[in-house]
Order: structure tokens, then sequence, then C-alpha cells
């Protein structure tokens, strides 16, 4: 089965689209990796996005065009990448761009990510499944992080139980989640908080909203770590919060950020170092009860090398590896997640883990919008895969 995942994160840098072929035998899924591309938001929509998200308000009309403009976008991009593989896939998987994702009292009470799947379904032709968190939601679970179905299936048989280490996935988005695989037991997953998040509002406030960005790292690596502001941050009651959780830009946003540094004069350079170890501390405290012997890591995050060498500081003794060496290219890994998901619900699978989500029962994710023709689902899968191989991964493509 042929199916291609697109995907926006929460810093909005670009859509991601990827496309993977996949062929259950038995306990085994086999996923080859067909390409990848990195598209970037046309004109002002990415401000567009920017400006509707939290802490601002926003309307319904700019919900509304925010819908149509996405969709249409993300239509774009599949059609970009079909072309690039010949034209053919069974499923179009639109993950489309989370706008307010509502936590409660630690409770997942509703997401919306907007991005019409109808729009897709006309460029291409293909179904489209969309809304893939909000099934999980209504059975009790966080409807995040998704990407530890694929980090289960990615990691299966590592860890070492003699020696009492675990492995871990770690995912550098705007928010940082990890994925911790224990030999013998469920895995569990959760939100650490922040990873670019705070980074990206520090930077656009500098740049007094000019597309800027700390490249590699330099601005926070010339600065000095705040130690009153560094605790003050890490006082946040997030942290504490036991697993499964999630959170997002509706709690660390430029305002929270603005709050957090309200009479406190600070440089430019010190603010983002001391948002750089943030990150790393939050990270490695939260892996720390586990005991892990190497963490897999991938998204934007692992494109700054100051972070990675505070992160391996802080994670030390485990071993900071990136995602490759399981076969997946760090910087296409929540599209191909949502490639697979695709797969899991056209057999009938589950696509969450009541051990990751805290749902009552991982139910089948999403919805699915029709294309061109008739839609066919074949029989549900009786038993889920136990572990997934991936071919050597396809080359990024960046226009």
């Amino acid at each position: 089965m042929r199916v291609l995942g697109l995907s926006s994160g929460t810093s909005v840098d670009a859509i991601d689209v990827a496309a993977a072929d996949f062929d259950l035998d038995g306990a085994e899924l086999r996923m080859t990796p067909l390409g990848h591309r990195e598209i970037p938001y046309s004109g002002g929509l990415r401000d567009e996005i920017q400006r509707a998200m939290p802490p601002a308000a926003t309307s319904m009309e700019a919900v509304t065009r925010l819908d149509t403009l996405i969709g249409q976008e993300f239509a774009a991009a599949a059609q970009a990448l079909l072309a690039d593989i010949g034209g053919t896939a069974d499923l179009v998987v639109s993950h489309g761009q989370t706008l307010f994702h509502w936590i409660e009292d630690g409770a997942a009470r509703g997401t919306l990510q907007l991005g019409q799947p109808a729009w897709i379904a006309q460029a291409t032709g293909l179904p489209v499944l969309s809304d893939v968190r909000s099934n999980d939601i209504a059975a009790g679970g966080q409807g995040a992080p998704l990407v530890s179905l694929f980090d289960s299936l990615l990691l299966a048989g590592r860890g070492d139980a003699a020696a009492a280490l675990n492995s871990a996935a770690l995912n550098l988005g705007g928010i940082a989640n990890a994925t911790v695989i224990r030999p013998g037991q469920d895995p569990v997953a959760f939100d650490t908080g922040p990873a670019n998040a705070l980074l990206d509002a520090a930077v656009r406030a500098a740049s007094r909203g000019a597309e800027f960005v700390d490249r590699d790292g330099e601005g926070a690596r010339a600065g000095t770590v705040d130690d009153d502001l560094l605790a003050a941050l890490l006082a946040h009651r997030y942290y504490a919060q036991p697993a499964p959780k999630s959170t997002g830009r509706e709690i660390f946003h430029s305002g929270y950020l603005s709050d957090a540094t309200a009479g406190r004069p600070i440089t430019t350079a010190d603010l983002l170092a001391t948002l750089t170890e943030l990150t790393a501390r939050t990270v490695a405290d939260a892996l720390a009860a586990f005991g892990v012997g190497e963490v897999f890591i991938s998204g934007g995050g692992a494109r700054n090398p100051f972070l990675l060498e505070r992160l391996r500081i802080h994670l030390a003794p485990a071993q900071l590896r990136d995602a490759a060496d399981l076969g997946i290219d760090a910087d296409a890994k929540e599209a191909y997640l949502f490639a697979l998901l695709g797969f899991f619900t056209w057999h009938g699978l589950p696509g969450t883990l009541a051990s990751a989500t805290g749902s009552r029962k991982p139910p089948v994710a999403g919805r699915i919008t029709p294309g061109a023709g008739p839609m066919r689902l074949p029989e549900p899968v009786a038993v889920p895969p136990s572990r997934i191989t991936v071919s050597s991964p396809a080359s990024v493509r960046r226009p």
C-alpha cells in the first residue's frame, strides 16, 4: 500500500510531505520510503497562521480562511510529491496545522487542526485521512504524542532489561516529545515541554517579526544563562505533572515568555542561552526517571548544534543518536508517521497506544474524505504489527 503523509508542526516552518510503501508480513511491517519534500508556505500565509495562534485572539472569518488556504497549500504539496513518485498512491494522510490543543486540568478536552481535506481529495483524486487526534481524545487520551506508535515499532527489541537500560526517541519541534521503550513493559510517551517554541518567540521579538533564525544556535552560544530566570521557568507546574501529558503553544507562547521576562533586563543572547538550557534541562529531567541508555533524536531542533551539545551534557551517560540510525530521515519522521497512521487506519488498526496517550481503549484514528473513485477498505487486520523495518531512506528535497 502506498501512502502520502503531510504535516506542519508547531513552529509553522513548512509543510512536510513524504511517501512510503507498506507491506505487512505477519508481525513485521516493511516500510520503503519513496521521497520527502519540505515546502514553505506561500506568501504571507505563515504570518497569517502565526497571527491566529495563541496568545492572539482570532475570528471565525480567519479560521474559515485558514482552513481553506492551508487545505489548498497541502493539496499542492501532495501533488508535487505525487509527481515525483510517478503520480500514484492509495491514500493521503493530512495532519493539517494545529491551531489549538485544549488541555484543562491535565486532561485533553479537544484539538483543532486546520487544512480542509476536501481540497486535497479534489486535487489528487485520492481518499484523505484527517483529524487524526480527536478519536483518541474522545477515548480519554491526550491525542498526543502520536509519534509514539511509530517509535514503539522502530525501537522494538532495543533496550537492555538485564542492565536496566531503556531506549528513547526524542522529537524536538516547537514542543519536545519523548517515547521511552522499556523491555518487558508498555511504552510510555509525553511532551516534555518547549523545544523550539520559546526560542522562536525570542528570535521573532528580537528581529521585530522579520524572518530571522538563530542559525546553528550561535546566538545562544554567545550568551550566558540567567540562573534566576531559568529557575523561574523551570518552576512551571507542567514539568511536575505525571505522564501521559501533552502541551503546546497554548501555554508556551510569546505572551508567556514576555510575562516571564518582565522586569528582568536581559540581552537577546543571554535569553537564547537560557531558553536553550531550559529545553535541555527539561528533556533530561523528564527522561532521568527511566534510565535510558540511548536517545534517538529528530525534528528541527536536531539541526541546532548548541542545543545538541547541551543535551549531551545533561543526558550523559546516555548516548544521543540520530534517527537516521534507525533508517529514518530525522527531518521527515513526522510526515512518515502520518503515512504509517494511514496504513493502520486503512486496515482497521488502532492509531495510538493506551500507555502513551492515556486513552481507555486505543481507537482507529481519523476520518476519511473520499476521493474521485469508489472507496473499498480491506478486511481489518486482526493483530497489529510488533515491529517495523525500513529500507534506506529516500533523499530529502527542498525547492
